[in-house]
């Protein structure tokens, strides 16, 4: 399987880009994709439209801005796309919904296997304890642009399969009582944290910390090329690591 990383010299492009030199599941390169390219690794352009070579599937660690252009080029060469970038705007994620009725489409707040499952329970959880109030708490670097994470969104959203009625509020503040239906969802940024992700649900009673820690980026990684194996070959559509769970 021959895969376009795009952003590739981010972070997270750089840690795909070692699995894929690596052949990790049964990967290789076509090309990386990076606005910082500067000619040192002829196998690395400035844009995807440089690029006309053969590819099975394209890696998007980039930018949210940059989904528009994404969409068109996978569209044009009726390419599979793994979108990993989180903080899209509301018309973003309508044109990756557009996009998914014509390729297929893997687009997750979080690739880590482990996340998916605290999103499982944390939905299963919130439908057995009805009356339970439900906090959302996220960790993350300093650096980090968006808030609440990708995550905490992903986890507030099942949470809400659950919970029909329920409203997110992002960063209490001010005076007034919480009102039944709220999940409170609150972002830190500090250090250098890669991600901590916690949900508590608590009763008069009683209260049920879930809770997941990421001790390196090479999960998400991992993560990714997983989901580019199981987007291989499928249909137009949109996916996400709920359909790896219970795939």
């Amino acid at each position: 399987m021959k895969v376009i990383m795009n952003g590739a010299l981010g972070k997270m492009g750089r840690q795909i880009w070692s699995l894929l030199e690596e052949g990790k599941n049964g990967t290789e390169i076509a090309c990386g994709v990076d606005i910082g390219a500067d000619g040192s690794d002829p196998r690395i352009v400035k844009s995807l439209s440089d690029f006309t070579g053969e590819a099975d599937i394209i890696i998007d660690f980039s930018h949210h801005a940059c989904t528009g252009d994404l969409l068109a080029y996978a569209i044009e060469r009726k390419l599979p796309v793994i979108i990993a970038t989180t903080g899209h705007t509301a018309e973003e994620l309508e044109t990756i919904r557009a996009a998914s009725e014509k390729i297929a489409v893997f687009h997750a707040g979080n690739f880590s296997l482990g996340i998916a499952i605290l999103c499982d329970f944390a939905r299963r959880a919130a439908a057995m304890m009805p009356e339970a109030n439900i906090e959302i708490i996220e960790k993350h670097h300093n650096q980090k642009l968006d808030a609440p994470s990708g995550t905490a969104l992903m986890l507030a959203n099942d949470i809400k399969e659950a919970r029909k009625d329920a409203t997110f509020v992002c960063g209490r503040y001010g005076h007034g009582k919480r009102t039944e239906q709220e999940i409170g969802i609150h972002a830190l940024r500090l250090g250098g944290v890669i991600g901590e992700h916690e949900v508590i649900l608590a009763t008069p009673t009683e209260t049920i910390t879930l809770k997941h820690e990421a001790h390196t980026r090479a999960l998400f990684a991992d993560g990714a090329l997983v989901a580019a194996s199981f987007l291989f070959g499928k249909p137009a559509g949109l996916y996400n690591m709920k359909d790896i769970v219970k795939n």
